[in-house]
């Protein structure tokens, strides 16, 4: 199983931490599964190849987009408290 999860953001700089709030899921990973993020621009790409179980997949997408919540979350309380 295979997925390409594409997000864009206003610019690179959101991009960019989101990315990298996300990152380190690309290192430790169960066997059977990776995981690859990369920031294109303000266009974040993460691929996920999966060898194992449905479960697992679903999962680690899942997983994926809850980070991806908790940076963007993240951000937009640190603008806000900048305002």
């Amino acid at each position: 199983m295979d997925a390409e999860i594409r997000l864009s953001y206003k610019n690179a700089k959101e991009a960019e931490a989101v990315a990298s709030a996300v990152a380190p899921d690309n290192k430790k990973v169960p066997s059977g599964l990776t995981i690859k993020t990369v920031r294109k621009g303000n266009i974040i790409v993460t691929n996920i190849k999966c060898e194992t179980k449905l479960q697992t997949f679903m999962a680690t997408i899942d997983d994926l987009l809850e980070s991806v919540s908790v940076a963007e979350n993240t951000f937009t309380a640190a603008r806000k408290s900048q305002s």
